[in-house]
Parts: structure tokens; C-alpha cells; sequence
């Protein structure tokens, strides 16, 4: 009965990712994420439904359109088995449970921000302003944070972000952060606490620091090549979820 719900669950994660897909192509352009049905953007053929089964339907169709033999990307099996990994570490993490409808649709909203982040340098409104409210709340009665924590955590995580940036384009004459960024980490505070704040902000800045210094000798560019920060704030409240309890214990006290 275990390995049932396993793959059960993570049968439907990779389905949900497949949605997610439709939500990172059509919301930086607005477009109806219902009509029309998904579809090749070369010869704009409908997808069959037989062609659209998370992940297999990648392989078995070695990466084309069957129609025209379009290459798809690479990033639509990636979001599709991202978030079946997700959906299956949150099942082992709290069961058959509301505290894991509403992390995994938390990890959801962080999944969709990274790869719009990513492609467009942009977080939307439309996922990061409602979900402050709707998190703080879910917070709060489903995944049973003090209601104080969950607020200083919109409070602290928009603000810190806010000033960082405020004396960042004072000193340089230059934005260094997005206001989308702000908004995303007063989310990751409202649904983590505040007592997350530090531990996503070093561990994304961590990150940042090696993959953006990495890219930027990879393409040539110098220090003001843009790389978004949004994945890394992201990643860094998913591993939260599952390490960062830890991880504070261990840097604070040793143990």
C-alpha cells in the first residue's frame, strides 16, 4: 500500500508539473492558461492526448513534434519530474495530509517563479501578491505557525529585501533587486516564518554567489551581467521545508 501512494503521488506531481508548464509559457504573455489546448508552436498542431503524458511522452517521442519534428525543450520533462520529486519528498515528509496539499502547492508557486524568472527576469503579481495572504493563512491554520511569526515573517522578509535594494541603487546609482524579488521572499516569510528569513537568505546568496560567478566566466560578461534571483530564493525556501530546521540548529548551537 506504501509504494502505491508513492507512485501515486508522484504519478500526480509529474501531471501537475505538466500544468505548471502551461502557467510559466502563457502567464508572462497574459494568455489564457485553459484555451485554447496546448499546442506545437511551429506548425500549431493541438498536442494529442497520447503525447502528453508527463515525462514518457518526452521520451517516446525523443524530444519532437510527431507532426513536424519541432524540438521540444528540454525544461517541460524538467518541470514535470521537479515537481513529482516534490509531491513524493512532501508525501514522505507528512502523509496523506493537508499540511502537504498546501506545501506542495507553496513548492508549486516557487517552481513556476523560478522558470519565469529564468526566461522572462521577471516574477508575476498575479502569483506572488495573492500568495501572501493565502499563504500567511494557510500558515497559520493548516501548517499551525503562530500567527506573530508568519506576519513579522511577510513583514521582516518584504522589508529586509526592500532596504538591501533601496541602499544598493543609493550607493551604485543602479537597481541590484527587483521589486518582484521583494515580494517573493514577504511570501516565502508569510508561509515559513520568520525564523526562515536567515537561513534562505544565506543559503540563496550562497548560491547566487557561485552559479552567478560561474555564468558570468562562462559567457565572458562582468560583474553587472544580470542573473536573476528569484530561482535561488526559491530553492532555498524548498530546502527549507526539509533541512533548514536543522541546519539552524546545527549553525546556532552546534548540535
Amino acid at each position: 500500500m506504501t509504494l502505491l501512494m508513492e507512485i501515486f503521488f508522484a504519478v500526480l506531481g509529474a501531471a501537475i508539473g505538466s500544468f505548471l508548464n502551461v502557467l510559466i509559457h502563457r502567464l508572462p504573455e497574459e494568455k489564457s492558461i485553459i484555451f485554447p489546448p496546448s499546442r506545437c508552436p511551429r506548425c500549431g498542431k493541438a498536442i494529442r492526448f497520447y503525447d502528453n503524458i508527463p515525462v514518457i511522452s518526452y521520451i517516446l517521442l525523443r524530444g519532437r513534434c510527431r507532426d513536424c519534428g519541432e524540438r521540444i525543450a528540454f525544461r517541460y520533462p524538467l518541470v514535470e519530474a521537479i515537481t513529482a520529486v516534490f509531491s513524493l519528498l512532501l508525501f514522505w515528509k507528512y502523509g496523506v495530509t493537508f499540511q502537504w496539499l498546501v506545501s506542495f502547492a507553496f513548492v508549486c508557486a516557487l517552481i513556476v517563479i523560478t522558470f519565469i524568472d529564468l526566461d522572462h527576469q521577471i516574477i508575476p503579481d498575479v502569483i506572488s501578491l495573492p500568495g501572501i495572504p493565502i499563504f500567511l493563512l494557510a500558515a497559520v491554520f493548516v501548517m499551525k505557525l503562530r500567527f506573530l511569526d508568519a506576519f513579522l515573517g511577510f513583514l521582516i522578509g518584504g522589508g529586509c529585501l526592500y532596504v538591501i535594494a533601496f541602499v544598493y541603487e543609493l550607493l551604485t546609482k543602479r537597481e541590484g533587486m527587483g521589486g518582484g524579488d521583494i515580494k517573493l521572499l514577504a511570501m516565502i516569510g508569510a508561509f515559513l516564518g520568520w525564523q526562515s528569513l536567515l537561513f534562505v537568505l544565506l543559503c540563496s546568496s550562497l548560491l547566487g554567489a557561485v552559479v552567478g560567478i560561474a555564468v558570468m566566466l562562462a559567457k565572458g560578461q562582468d560583474m553587472k551581467y544580470a542573473v536573476p534571483f528569484g530561482p535561488f530564493l526559491s530553492a532555498a525556501a524548498a530546502a527549507y521545508i526539509f533541512i533548514g530546521d536543522a541546519v539552524m540548529r546545527l549553525i546556532l548551537h552546534g548540535a
